[in-house]
Order: C-alpha cells, then sequence, then structure tokens
C-alpha cells in the first residue's frame, strides 16, 4: 500500500509539473500573441498560447479533453507552420520542435493514468489520447518530409570546362600574393589534389604562432601566408612577420617592429590580413658591397634590426579627436625623410617583405633573413604613414591589409576608425617609390585633381573614403583598382561635402604612375549603412560573345556582384537602379536608388515569417521585435527608434572576396546573410561618450555630429539570430552569363549552438574562399571550426577537417620543395565574429606515395 501511495504521488507530481510547464508555456504564448498582434503582427501565437493554455488547465483538472485540446494545439502548429513556411525543417523547428516532444511526455501511461476523467478505451488511453497519438503521427510525418529535402538548396553543376585562357603567368608553385596574384583571383593551376583524392589529405604539420590576445575582442590572428621561393611568411596582431620551411613547418625567423605609440584605451582591434612581396632581381638595382650576411649572422643581426625601428608612429600625444587632448591642440607635421637617390642596396635586399603595421608605418625586410632593409623611408626602412595626415591620433589610424606592389611604386591604403568623429584622418591612398620609399603621388578623394605629392606643412582632406580592403593591378593597362569605404560617420551623412560623396562606397581606377583616376564605379549611393566596398576586386578576361573582354569582379556587402569592363568601368553584366526607402531621421537625405546587379545575392525582404527561435516563445519575441523596428526593406535608413539592416555590416561578402577560376570562368564565394539594429541616438556636442560598451570604447560616437549609433546583430533573448537559417551557403556563378549555377546551405551550428549538434543548417562566417586548377574550392572562414574541400563543378563538399579554433582568414596553397602540393590554414578565430581564438598555422597534403 505503502509502495502504491508513493508511486502514486510520483505519477502525480509528473502529471502536475507537465500541465504547469504547458500552463506556463501558453501563457507566455497569450500574453506576447496580444502584444503582437495589436502590432500589426500575426495573431496565430495568442491562438496557439489559448489551445495549450486551456489543455493545461484541463489536464489539471485530471481530464483526458486536455489530450484532445493538446492534440488540436499540435495540429494547428503544424498547418500553420507549414502555411508560413512550406516544408522547411528549420522553419517548422519553432514552431512545432518542443510541442511534440511535451506532446510524447503526455502520452507516457504514467501520466495518462492519472487522467481518469474521460473515456476508458484503447487500453485507458481513450479517444482523447489516441487524436494525440494521431497529432504527433501527423507532425512526425510533416517533419519528415521537411528534413528530407533542402528547399534551400540550388543544386546545379557546370556543363563544361573552358580552356580558353592562358594562365602561364601565374606561378604554379608559389602564393606570392593575399590573393594568389596581384589580379586577386585566389586561384592557383595545381592540380596535384583532385576531387578524387581530396578526402585523403592529412595533416602535415602544424606550427603555433604565439600571438593571442583573449582581452581584445576585435584582435585575432586573420593572416593569409604567402608561400614564395620556399619559404612561408605570414604576419600576427602584433605586426610581427613570421617566416617558416613550408615543407616542415619549423620558423626561420621572426621580426618584430617594436610597436610604439599605441594606449589601451584604443587599441581593442588589431589585426594584419597579410604582407606584400616583391623581388627586384632582375630590375638592374646597384648593390652594394655590403655582401648579406650568412645565417648565422642573420640570427645574431635579427634581433638588432629589430631594435633599430624607433621612429614614433605620430611623434606627438594623441590629438582632440580621440578626446584625450585638449581642444586646439596643433596637428604635429611629419615630415617626409625618405632618400631623393636610390642607393645601392644589400644583396639580400633585393626580394623584400613590406609589412604594415598597427602604429601606423609601412617596413621592409630582406625575405631571405628578416632584416631591415636601409633605405626604404630611411637607415631604419620604415616609412611613416602619418605623413601630411590631419587629426594625428594614434590607432585612429593604419593599414590593416597588405600593400599593392608593382616594379615602381608600393601602393599603401589604410583603415580609419569609421564612427569615432567627424575630424578623422584622411582616407588617402599614397605611391611610394618602390625602392626608396620617397611619396611618389597621393590620391587625396577631396582633392582627386591634385596627385603630386603634398608638400611639408600640408594635410590631405580629412574624414574622406578611405581604402582599407585590397587593391588589384593590370601591368598591361597599369591600372590599380582601389575599393573604396566611406566618410565618417557611417551611419549618418546629412553633414556630408560632396567630396566626401564621390567616391565613397566606390571601386576606383587609377593610373599606377601618377595617381590620377581613370575611372570610378558607385556601388552604394550616400551609403548610411556601412556598405564600404570590403572587398579586392578580382582581375579576370571573360569570354562573352566569343569577344574577350579584360573584367572586373567586385563583390560587395550589400550582396551584389558588379562585373565591370576594368578599361571603362562600364558594366558587362546589366546593372539597373531600383527605388528605395525615403524614411530618414532629420537632416538626412537618402539616395532615391541604388545599383543592383545581374549576379545578386541580396535578400528578400525580411517577415515575421522568417523569424526564428529554439521554441514558439523566442520566435515571437522576435517577431515583436522586428514589429518595433522601422524595416522597408533593404537600404531602410538607420532611425531613432531602430532600423533592421538586413544584410548588416558585416555585409553578405566582405575582406575574404570571391575567388573566380581564370579558366573555367567560374566564380565561387561564400555568401552569408546576418541582419543588424542600427539606432541613433541624439548626441551633446561635446567629448563624452554615451554609447561606448565596457570593453569597446570609443565605439560609434561620432563626436562632432547630431548623432551617436548603436549598431548589434539582430538576435533573440536566447543569443542566437532572429532570421531564420540558413545563415550561410557556398555558391558557384558563370560569369559569362551572371547566372548561379548552384548555391549550396554551408556549415554546421557545432559551434555556436547551446548544444554541440552537428546540425547542416548553413552558418555565417568571415574569410575567404581559394580554387585551384585540379577542380577544387577551399574554406575556412565558417564560424564552425572546419576547414571545407569542395568540387567545383557542383559544390559538393568533398572533405573536411577540425580546427582548433575559428579559421577567420583565407587559405592559401602552393607546392612544397618535397613536390606535393599542400593546403595551408591560419585558425585565430575572431572575437567579434564569436570563435574561438587561436594562433594555429596548420598545413595539408597528400601522403607521399600518393603524391607521386
Amino acid at each position: 500500500m505503502w509502495r502504491e501511495s508513493k508511486f502514486g504521488k510520483v505519477i502525480s507530481m509528473i502529471h502536475i509539473i507537465l500541465a504547469s510547464l504547458i500552463l506556463l508555456f501558453g501563457g507566455a504564448l497569450v500574453f506576447g500573441g496580444v502584444r503582437l498582434g495589436l502590432l500589426g503582427g500575426s495573431w496565430a501565437y495568442l491562438v496557439l498560447g489559448v489551445l495549450l493554455a486551456l489543455s493545461a488547465l484541463l489536464l489539471l483538472a485530471r481530464r483526458k479533453s486536455g489530450l484532445a485540446i493538446y492534440a488540436v494545439a499540435i495540429t494547428f502548429a503544424i498547418g500553420w507552420g507549414v502555411w508560413e513556411v512550406g516544408l522547411y525543417w528549420w522553419g517548422l523547428a519553432p514552431r512545432v520542435g518542443i510541442i511534440i516532444l511535451l506532446g510524447l511526455l503526455l502520452l507516457l501511461p504514467a501520466v495518462v493514468r492519472s487522467l481518469p476523467h474521460g473515456s476508458p478505451g484503447f487500453r485507458g488511453y481513450g479517444i482523447e489520447g489516441v487524436g494525440l497519438v494521431g497529432a504527433i503521427m501527423l507532425s512526425v510525418i510533416v517533419v519528415g518530409l521537411a528534413m528530407a529535402t533542402q528547399s534551400k538548396d540550388l543544386p546545379g553543376e557546370f556543363a563544361q570546362t573552358r580552356m580558353d585562357q592562358d594562365t602561364a603567368e601565374v606561378p604554379r608553385g608559389d602564393w606570392s600574393a593575399y590573393g594568389g596574384t596581384i589580379a586577386g583571383q585566389r586561384y592557383s593551376p595545381l592540380a596535384q589534389i583532385t576531387p578524387e583524392n581530396v578526402s585523403e589529405l592529412e595533416v602535415a604539420w602544424e606550427y603555433h604562432a604565439g600571438d593571442i590576445h583573449v582581452d581584445l575582442p576585435g584582435t585575432a590572428l586573420e593572416s593569409t601566408p604567402l608561400i614564395v621561393n620556399d619559404t612561408m611568411y605570414l604576419c600576427t596582431p602584433q605586426s610581427e612577420i613570421i617566416a617558416l620551411d613550408p615543407v616542415t613547418g619549423k620558423e626561420r625567423w621572426r621580426f618584430s617592429p617594436n610597436l610604439v605609440g599605441l594606449t589601451d584605451k584604443l587599441s581593442t582591434y588589431a589585426t594584419c590580413r597579410g604582407l606584400s612581396y616583391h623581388d627586384a632581381t632582375s630590375l638592374g638595382w646597384e648593390v652594394s658591397g655590403e655582401p648579406p650576411p650568412d645565417k648565422k649572422q642573420a640570427l645574431s643581426l635579427v634581433e638588432a634590426s629589430m631594435a633599430g625601428v624607433t621612429i614614433d608612429a605620430s611623434g606627438a600625444a594623441q590629438n582632440v579627436v580621440a578626446g584625450t587632448a585638449q581642444a586646439g591642440a596643433p596637428n604635429p607635421v611629419i615630415v617626409d625623410d625618405a632618400p631623393t637617390n636610390a642607393e645601392p642596396i644589400r644583396l639580400d635586399c633585393l626580394r623584400r617583405i613590406f609589412l604594415p603595421t598597427r602604429d601606423a608605418r609601412l617596413i621592409a625586410v630582406s625575405a631571405e633573413t628578416g632584416i631591415i632593409c636601409p633605405g626604404f623611408g630611411g637607415e631604419d626602412g620604415t616609412v611613416n604613414l602619418w605623413i601630411g595626415q590631419p587629426n594625428v591620433s594614434p590607432t585612429t589610424y593604419y593599414s590593416t591589409s597588405p600593400p599593392l606592389v608593382t616594379n615602381e611604386v608600393v601602393v599603401v591604403g589604410g583603415s580609419v576608425n569609421d564612427n569615432l568623429s567627424n575630424a578623422l584622418p584622411s582616407g588617402v591612398v599614397r605611391a611610394f617609390d618602390i625602392r626608396t620609399g620617397r611619396l611618389v603621388w597621393n590620391f587625396d578623394p577631396g582633392n582627386p585633381e591634385s596627385t603630386e605629392p603634398i608638400t611639408v606643412g600640408e594635410t590631405y582632406t580629412q574624414n574622406v573614403p578611405n581604402n582599407w580592403s585590397l587593391a588589384s593591378y593590370d601591368p598591361e593597362l597599369n591600372l590599380v583598382y582601389l575599393p573604396m569605404g566611406s566618410g565618417s560617420p557611417d551611419q549618418y551623412g546629412g553633414d556630408r561635402t560632396p567630396e566626401q560623396e564621390r567616391f565613397s562606397a566606390s571601386v576606383v581606377a587609377v593610373n599606377a604612375s601618377t595617381g590620377e583616376v581613370r575611372w570610378s564605379f558607385q556601388t552604394v549611393h550616400h551609403d548610411i549603412w556601412d556598405y564600404d566596398v570590403p572587398a579586392q576586386p578580382s582581375l579576370i578576361d571573360l569570354t562573352i560573345s566569343g569577344q574577350v573582354v579584360p573584367a572586373l569582379v567586385q563583390p560587395t556587402k550589400q550582396g551584389e556582384i558588379f562585373v565591370l569592363d576594368r578599361r571603362t568601368g562600364e558594366a558587362i553584366l546589366p546593372t539597373e537602379e531600383i527605388a528605395v526607402s525615403q524614411n530618414a531621421v532629420e537632416g538626412e537625405q537618402p539616395a532615391p536608388t541604388q545599383p543592383v546587379s545581374t549576379i545578386s545575392f541580396a535578400p528578400d525582404d525580411v517577415t515575421g515569417a522568417d523569424m526564428w527561435g529554439l521554441s514558439p516563445v523566442d520566435q515571437m519575441m522576435c517577431r515583436i521585435s522586428l514589429a518595433q523596428l522601422r524595416y522597408e526593406g533593404r537600404y531602410t535608413p538607420p532611425s531613432l527608434e531602430g532600423t533592421l539592416t538586413h544584410p548588416g555590416s558585416f555585409g553578405i561578402f566582405n575582406w575574404g572576396a570571391v575567388a573566380v577560376d581564370p579558366v573555367r570562368q567560374i566564380m565561387f564565394g561564400m555568401p552569408v546573410y546576418l541582419g543588424f539594429i542600427s539606432r541613433l541616438i541624439p548626441r551633446p556636442n561635446t567629448l563624452d561618450e554615451i554609447v561606448s560598451a565596457p570593453g569597446y570604447p570609443m565605439g560609434n560616437e561620432n563626436f562632432g555630429t547630431p548623432y551617436a549609433a548603436v549598431l548589434r546583430p539582430f538576435m533573440s533573448p536566447l543569443g542566437l539570430p532572429c532570421q531564420s537559417p540558413p545563415w550561410g551557403y557556398i555558391a558557384g556563378v558563370d560569369l559569362t552569363t551572371g547566372e548561379t549555377v548552384y548555391q549550396h546551405v554551408n556549415g554546421t551550428v557545432r559551434d555556436v549552438a547551446p548544444i554541440p549538434l552537428p546540425f547542416e543548417a548553413g552558418v555565417p562566417g568571415i574569410g575567404g574562399p581559394i580554387v585551384t586548377g585540379g577542380g577544387l574550392a577551399f574554406l575556412s572562414g565558417t564560424v564552425d571550426y572546419y576547414v571545407r574541400g569542395y568540387d567545383l563543378a557542383s559544390g559538393e563538399e568533398l572533405w573536411r577537417s577540425r580546427l582548433p579554433a575559428g579559421g577567420q582568414s583565407t587559405p592559401a596553397t602552393y607546392m612544397g620543395h618535397d613536390g606535393r602540393q599542400y593546403l595551408v590554414v591560419v585558425a585565430g578565430g575572431h572575437g567579434y565574429v564569436g570563435t574561438k581564438l587561436g594562433d594555429a598555422v596548420i598545413a595539408y597534403s597528400l601522403s607521399r606515395s600518393k603524391s607521386q
């Protein structure tokens, strides 16, 4: 009797807990459903909440009719879900997943026995229980159909391989520039690794750079290595150069620039995406009588060369722009002290590595020894990039991307600390003599007609668009192609000048010898969404209607891929202007139209049905948030109440760019989708911080403007994206027609979900792909920790390997001196993306026996 009594109490407890949970669940849906409905959203949550609450009350009254009402709730949820999102599993999951699970628990025999009031048949389950079984079976069938299909995939395959192009100029074994070559294709003709054997890739070696900064969330190792003349070069967040043996991974030397002039307050973001290499051995330069050091001497001289770099980054204390000095403080004059005549060069400096540093310098070191090459900018091999800059203030300006090198000049842009102030350094792009470091020309977007080097005491135009990403170069046309950002602030443009607008969010072609503008193409008019052009242009010759056309492929944050004639800037594939929202804050004047391209990965307009969550409750809360935001499609201006900006400022494509195969004339890319909330905050005309968060000082304060800005990803209360998956794809495009041949959901939620389950949901990421002559594409940029290999013809994933941290960089491939083709990946993570930080450099290859 005691045992029966105790067992009965346990049964009753389970019954009460389940019913109470369903009542709580239903009550939340009723409360939120009313709120959502009054905001103009769906009333379905209210209906579902009422059904669940009624079911719970009946269950608490020990009536089996509660099971019947719960069956109605399940049927309603599945029918409503299919009506809104069709047979798409990730869209159905929030609406039915937890409800089905609770329904299965209600069918436990112990729970059913605790419901004496109702029909007794069917082994005590009654008609009510049978109805619930039927509703669950219906749901399982629908869910099974949804899981068996991938409705967001676009399957396809390239039908033929074009062999029109001569790629003999591509170094077969090297990866000599960030984008493979100065054309920015991210292509290698190496073909030892193929779709047939890629699954047999294995780790050849692993190296750790020892530069991790978990206390600085924006600081990450995201370098793409160079591999030239049997040496691998990469750079670290601390602006160090590391040289490795590309076959063994053994460190050969390391160079540190001794960063100066920085403060903790303004140094929360630091990166070095890559280095630049130049070989002058065939240029006939005069070589000094000083012999290059041997290996033993070189090792002893490296440390001495580091100590020799002593030029202060700014030569002055921080200026008023950072809010840390007195108003009216004079702008320091930084003088160009590079030699006027080319002195004889040390033999080992005929091959040089150019390093952009975090404290705004450009340093030349020997590619052989890692020792500074004197004569480039001075005896310390350094050009001070603060020359001619207004508003000098450490860390508000430096070059995060490798410069572009020709046989005449080194072309350098820079990243300006957008959204700090309306009195920032200039976005000027400069070319320095490749041998001496003497300034040759300057492209100042605020004064583009005057490209002669400015004189001592002059400064460039403050706050104009900057070129923070990578440039490309066509030696036959002698044109440099510059992807440009916008002047600060990003989210408000009411005070911008015509000079700030002219080249904003544009790709600009300038003469490599003079800096003269040849043409420009604007990808966003009056950019107020941080849609700067983030990616290196890819140069490729396309065969269109039987004619070979020199083309430029330009990815953008807003998802448009513009294909232009790189001689003139005219569109090869058609573009058009579309009307956009004009609903902006006082003082703002949005552009009436925006350009779109034949190749477009622009997202569909967001609706309430697109909202997502782990349950109907957090999904409903996302719908409430959406209803409270201003959203009138892509290009909705930022607002005081908050605007959904989709795509967000991370963009559909970012600095990782795309890869193009010049033989097959295929583009391979990683479009990603993550919305942001952009809110403007009226600010006083002071230096008070009103929006900076702890750990992110000097956020979007926009000193000197009417508004500060707050940006954050559009997330649910549980920290998951409010938008339904997929959040990331891989895609293949025929560049001759503009057709997207395939687009596949890419990546798992293993490293972003509360429970590490390897569900293929399609995840966002940052970093770029490469393609090879073997018919493969490689990518490591997703927020799950994998590097993947794909069949370039179909986009099918053929291989993956687990990484120890996020792979937010672009891989490279090369031929080792042992005759094996290698793939190298840097797994440095990225705090702003939310991936684990790391310092691993990992090389993969086929086994020696299979590489023959």
